[in-house]
């Protein structure tokens, strides 16, 4: 077995050797389905009371607007020139009235083209006649101006402009804000409400799926029958699946106790008693193979208990070549840098790396080749360490990578010469998920079988 000096290998990964992009959360989708339904309510309800308003309210102002006219029109018609004097200084004064004489040299500015203006304009010459004069500048002066004669006489009649001016956008702009801040909030607490049964059942599935089964029980007292019937149906699920998990252990404990000892027993036997040294040495090597077969069995139905710390690659990979270094027809070359570390079980993923070596070894020869040659390359790539098993056999038909990992699979280049029960594969798979990363399997462009191992950096 070959052992080089590490080094940097970059590669490129295959394409499976991805995470799926985390979409958007529950809370915020819900969040923003809700905030923006009640901004368009509020706008449209906004539009629909203008559109409702204006009409009476450019009929109410036109309303009060002549009768302000007609009254000051009435005062200064049979007032004498004294009391029209002290009529004119008590309208400004208490009532924001001013009247003076229109003059032919006036310059005034008609009071607009903005729909309740021209409401408003069209209900005065209504109600006062053509000959009515409404702008909103004299001379300069802005305001709100009517002019009308009395007798042979004209007068402008001025007041506050804002008695005809919408709203005050200020006002508008207020309630509006108000009404939008307090339905966002409205929104997140609904959302909130929304989200958190189901917030809490997603943490009580990830703790179930890391086997703790304690730990994921949920409110079966909650207030709203559909999520109480589904906390309840998801206890009594994880009861049940905590019961079958212990009987699982219980029985697989028994059967490797049952099975182990008649072997051991045959293999002292078979020692013993067969004289033939060439049927004595197949009679072991059936019997190693039995053995090695509940091995894999009791490895596949371990309970998915894992303490992941801070490993170093480099030690877990000369562990694994150590194990596998009386097997000569397998040559292995490694390109990992100095002090890389990944989050992971030191002896769970020893037991892993150390399958995909021996699968590479029985099934990754080249064609007419009496050793297989493999490759060990590891690189970070932002927070995660993507190490890759390079042979350079075969490789494997794209029909069939899927099903690899499938447990008792084993594809067409390992039937004929198959010994075990394929597993080795499913428990890696199962092994690497279990420790937060993602495993896969493509076939090399230059040839052979690559699996890709993509674990957190330590």
């Amino acid at each position: 077995m070959s052992m080089p000096h590490q080094s940097h290998l970059d590669y490129t990964p295959a394409p499976l050797d991805t995470f799926s992009k985390s979409g958007v959360s529950l809370f915020w989708r819900t969040f923003f389905f809700l905030a923006l339904l009640l901004l368009v309510s509020i706008v449209t309800w906004l539009q629909t009371f203008s559109s409702l308003e204006s009409e009476p309210r450019a009929i109410q102002n036109a309303q009060q607007i002549a009768s302000l006219v007609n009254l000051s029109h009435a005062g200064l018609r049979y007032a004498d020139a004294i009391a029209r004097v002290s009529l004119i200084k008590t309208l400004a004064e208490q009532e924001g009235v001013r009247i003076s004489p229109l003059k032919s040299s006036d310059r005034y500015i008609p009071l607009g083209t903005d729909p309740l203006s021209l409401r408003i304009s069209e209900e005065l010459y209504k109600r006062m006649g053509s000959s009515t004069v409404v702008a909103r500048s004299v001379n300069g002066q802005p305001g709100l101006w009517v002019g009308f004669h009395i007798d042979e006489e004209a007068y402008w009649l001025q007041t506050d402009l804002e008695r005809v001016g919408p709203a005050r956008t200020s006002t508008w702009a207020i309630w509006l804000t108000t009404a939008a801040v307090l339905s966002l909030a409205g929104a997140a607490f609904i959302a909130g409400l929304i989200n958190r049964p189901l917030k809490q059942l997603s943490y009580a599935t990830s703790r179930m799926r890391e086997g703790d089964f304690d730990a994921s029980l949920l409110d079966e007292k909650a207030t709203t029958s559909e999520i109480r019937e589904v906390n309840i149906g998801f206890n009594r699920m994880a009861e049940q699946l905590s019961k079958m998990e212990t009987d699982r252990a219980i029985m697989m404990a028994g059967i490797s106790h049952d099975l182990r000892t008649p072997l051991a027993r045959l293999r002292l036997e078979t020692e013993m008693s067969v004289s033939d040294e060439s049927a004595r040495s197949h009679m072991a090597a059936d019997i190693s193979q039995l053995d090695a077969i509940i091995n894999k069995f009791m490895d596949y139905a371990r309970p998915d208990h894992t303490q992941l710390e801070s490993v170093q690659l480099n030690e877990i990979v000369e562990s694994a070549l150590y194990a596998l270094s009386d097997n000569k027809d397998l040559h292995v070359t490694v390109h990992i840098p100095q002090n890389m570390t990944v989050k992971a079980d030191e002896v769970e993923l020893l037991r892993a790396i150390t399958n995909l070596l021996e699968n590479a070894r029985r099934y990754g020869k080249s064609p007419g080749a009496s050793f297989a040659t493999v490759e060990i390359i590891a690189r970070t790539s932002g927070h995660w360490v993507q190490l890759k098993i390079l042979d350079h056999g075969a490789g494997v038909p794209e029909d069939s990578l899927r099903k690899l990992t499938r447990p008792f699979y084993r594809g067409d280049a390992a039937r004929t010469s198959a010994t075990g029960a394929g597993l080795g594969l499913a428990i890696v798979e199962k092994t690497i998920v279990n420790m937060g990363g993602t495993f896969s399997l493509a076939n090399s462009d230059t040839g052979g079988l690559a699996a890709h191992v993509k674990l957190r950096q330590g």
